[in-house]
């Protein structure tokens, strides 16, 4: 017969166990409703650089449209600095109940790599949302340049070894890792120009200074139709609908290449799960609204409202790809 000191530890044993699943039941419930009641006041999505760039243009679309949905106001925070570091640790600190938003670009998978210290975990501190949208880079030459495709480009490059210069928006910014991407997948070497900024590295490559850039596609479409640049392939693997007529680099000479521009959206990873998937749909929903598609569109981006799942990924997979370029080309970042 079992002792009454094992009948007690028995006892004791089961209402522990009673008290655990009733306090996980309670915080289900309290998890349940608090998505119910999502979202409950002012919403803020972050922007981790300033008003008026892609990462600022596809913020106030979507804060309209949950707007509109919710009822409730949504404002889009610019938090500039430190290569977008600065608005995304304010969210990786911020309270996780769905209210603090941010919208990242491409960039964002590198930083990990670029810079020794960041003042955030990426893989603990944010919660993935939604890959929201894509689109090309154009390679664009100025016209002096004596080429006419990306063979060109190669050829040129490998018969004057050092003495091509390419222009970028900044030490490990999208355009950057895109010509040493080209650099490494083609076997050359175009040395880079760095600038504080796209509007400065586009004035010295319509001036001829630098003469090769990476160039954001609704930047580059006017100047090229104008024949200030020369547009040789875009770095998506297949051609954009709003420039079918630029072949994709990968199509062009240099298969395989790929140099995504994309955004997503995060959240602070103490943010519910419940409440990332409300968020999810509802940003889903707004991005495939035809006047959001066509807008996108507009701007050569790509909707893809992809799962949480999806995009976390899919970051996986930009991340270790930016640290292969990264390592190679001995790119250095400071904050």
């Amino acid at each position: 017969m079992p002792s009454q000191s094992a009948s007690i530890c028995t006892g004791r044993s089961a209402r522990v166990i009673a008290s655990v699943f009733t306090l996980l039941s309670l915080l289900a419930l309290a998890i349940e409703a608090t998505a119910q009641n999502y979202p409950s006041g002012p919403m803020r999505i972050v922007v981790p650089f300033t008003a008026g760039g892609g990462t600022d243009i596809l913020a106030r679309l979507i804060a309209q449209k949950l707007n509109e949905s919710w009822g409730q106001p949504v404002v889009v925070d610019n938090r500039p600095g430190a290569s977008g570091t600065v608005g995304t640790a304010f969210v990786a600190k911020a309270t996780g109940d769905g209210h603090t938003m941010l919208i990242v670009p491409a960039g964002y998978a590198g930083n990990p790599s670029l810079y020794k210290k960041l003042p955030y975990d990426q893989n603990r501190e944010l919660a993935p949302v939604s890959w929201l949208a894509s689109g090309p880079l154009v390679l664009v030459v100025h016209p002096s340049l004596p080429v006419n495709s990306i063979k060109d480009v190669i050829a040129l490059a490998r018969s004057r070894p050092g003495e091509i210069n390419f222009g970028s928006s900044g030490a490990g910014t999208l355009p950057h890792l895109s010509a040493e991407l080209f650099n490494s997948m083609s076997g050359i070497k175009m040395v880079h120009i760095p600038y504080k900024g796209a509007g400065a590295a586009v004035t010295d490559v319509m001036a001829g200074r630098v003469p090769v850039y990476f160039m954001n596609i609704l930047q580059s479409l006017s100047l090229i139709k104008a024949g200030k640049l020369r547009a040789l392939g875009v770095t998506t693997p297949e051609r954009t609908p709003i420039a079918p007529e630029i072949p994709s680099i990968a199509e062009a000479g240099l298969k395989g290449f790929d140099m995504t521009n994309w955004y997503g959206m995060l959240v602070p990873a103490t943010t519910p799960r419940d409440v990332i998937l409300k968020l999810n749909a509802e940003v889903a929903r707004s991005l495939r609204l035809p006047e959001l598609r066509n807008r996108l569109g507009e701007d050569g981006m790509t909707v893809v409202a992809s799962t949480p799942e999806q995009f976390s990924d899919f970051v996986a997979r930009e991340t270790a790809k930016f640290s292969r370029v990264i390592e190679t080309a001995g790119i250095k970042g400071t904050l």
